[in-house]
């Protein structure tokens, strides 16, 4: 498989996130990684200095290419409710069901945070913009966003945080809409 640089930096990043998920940061090799993406290790050093170079680009990659599609939804309107379990779905739930069942996605998310907090914080800074674009009100997109992550804090299996976010959302909804009448 011949890719272009863009793409083969991708298909870098794309292997090395399965290979920190499944083996952890610490006992994963940029060996591991060559062999996942089936290209050599000199190929990755021409793109990456270091393994703690390819995480944060894992972790950029990852995060950061829901910003488009998510920030779009936020922009086109529609019903408020799908929007934001839209939202909510590209910047939360893919993300966890592929963590989900991932023996080191625990270890990846911690290290990631500590390591680069700036990415956390762009994307979380994403998602608050498009949801009080959805909602239309700042403070109201604040307590959402608070309690997604109030959500999450037990690590719960996607299909009940995906039951919990469509809950959270009906009451937002209902609520909003009750101020209205």
């Amino acid at each position: 498989m011949k890719l272009k640089s863009p793409e083969r930096k991708n298909h870098i990043l794309n292997a090395a996130r399965w290979c920190f998920l499944n083996f952890g940061y610490m006992k994963t090799s940029m060996e591991d990684i060559a062999n996942r993406a089936g290209i050599s290790r000199t190929l990755i050093y021409r793109m990456f200095k270091d393994k703690e170079d390819i995480l944060l680009g894992v972790f950029e990659y990852w995060l950061g290419s829901t910003h488009p599609e998510a920030i779009e939804i936020a922009n086109n309107g529609g019903r408020k409710s799908d929007s934001l379990f839209k939202v909510s779905k590209i910047m939360i739930l893919d993300p966890w069901t592929e963590m989900e069942n991932a023996p080191m996605a625990k270890e990846f998310h911690d290290i990631c945070n500590k390591i680069e907090p700036d990415v956390c914080s762009e994307h979380e800074k994403i998602m608050l913009g498009c949801i009080e674009k959805i909602l239309g009100n700042k403070d109201i997109a604040e307590i959402f966003m608070l309690s997604l992550e109030g959500m999450q804090s037990d690590c719960p299996t996607v299909k009940v945080l995906e039951k919990r976010i469509k809950l959270l959302i009906s009451q937002f909804i209902h609520n909003s809409d009750e101020e209205k009448q």
